[in-house]
């Protein structure tokens, strides 16, 4: 089963990175196409849904994923809204036809994955993740009707090909006389996504110091100090212990941290320009600078900054 501690430059949605991450892809060889149907499986809708117990996660959602994205649907039998959820994911399902597949989890057969659930941070059910290349997003919490349902994986599936993360349309092509990608941001982008943090702040550094309005560069070192911060603190329990001492800036810091790396972006916004606003002083410039920290992180003009920014000034002013 993949870490708890799932990747942070896939679970911040980063924009900025689009490039780097494409030049990567360039360079490995898709082991198969993410439209073939799952294997041992029928062209029929059931081919697309399996269940999954704690002995056969791996293959089914891990080894699996490396393929096809998986949805993996935490459920049980006692859940009404899993029951509304449930049918509208396999439908789903077998109209995507082999561009995703959905695994079923009923939590109550399988004591593992419904402990793994929990240690996510998840306190509630129907809760449905993705997993792309081995590696685990959060994306539904709660059950919704089909158009929402629809148009939400829709944007997951637009996000993760933006992040360079899904192959299964092809690339453009070179635009001619386009400026080359920057060897030094490649390297950097390399580091940062295999965990050589020392490597990417280096590099990301020299880059924003060559030019001050290198804004990849700038998202980079951001999601450096993320990372690090991150080291040491506890997910499961960082969100709740902020929640339960919402004077207690430093836990709200913690908490806002966590939101951001599990792909909660105005979560993590609206967290910090509350703190902002109930303090005064030396913490309330903490908050504020945490805040801008994690605006550096995204496209400058992603509309959940340019929301959270007037939320600034208007708890400032």
């Amino acid at each position: 089963m993949p870490s708890r501690d799932f990747s942070l430059y896939g679970a911040v949605d980063l924009g900025a990175r689009q490039a780097a991450v494409k030049k990567r892809q360039e360079r490995q060889q898709a082991p198969a196409s993410p439209q073939a149907a799952p294997a041992g499986g029928d062209p029929g809708s059931t081919a697309y849904v399996v269940d999954v117990t704690d002995q056969t996660f791996n293959t089914e959602v891990v080894e699996r994923s490396q393929t096809v994205p998986v949805l993996v649907d935490f459920w049980a039998e006692w859940c009404g809204p899993c029951k509304q959820l449930g049918p509208i994911l396999e439908k789903l399902a077998a109209e995507a036809a082999g561009r995703w597949v959905l695994a079923k989890v009923d939590i109550d057969a399988n004591p593992q994955l419904g402990a793994y659930m929990q240690q996510m941070g998840v306190r509630g059910i129907p809760f449905v993740a993705a997993v792309v290349g081995g590696q685990l997003l959060p994306f539904l919490n709660g059950a919704a009707p089909e158009p929402q349902v629809r148009q939400a994986i829709d944007q997951l599936f637009e996000a993760l090909r933006k992040e360079g993360l899904l192959a299964d349309e092809p690339q453009d092509e070179a635009v001619p006389g386009a400026p080359a990608l920057d060897p030094a941001l490649i390297e950097a982008e390399e580091a940062l996504q295999t965990g050589d943090l020392a490597t990417a702040r280096e590099r990301f550094g020299a880059l924003l110091a060559a030019n001050p309005r290198d804004e990849q560069a700038r998202s980079g070192l951001g999601l450096v100090d993320l990372s690090e911060r991150i080291q040491g603190v506890d997910a499961t329990r960082a969100v709740a212990d902020a929640d339960a001492e919402p004077a207690n800036v430093a836990l709200q810091l913690a908490a806002a941290d966590v939101e951001m790396v599990g792909g909660q972006v105005e979560a993590a916004f609206d967290r910090l320009v509350a703190t902002v606003r109930r303090t005064a002083g030396d913490d309330r410039d903490e908050a504020r600078k945490r805040l801008l920290s994690l605006f550096d992180i995204m496209p400058g003009d992603d509309p959940r900054v340019t929301k959270a920014r007037r939320a600034l000034q208007s708890a400032l002013f």
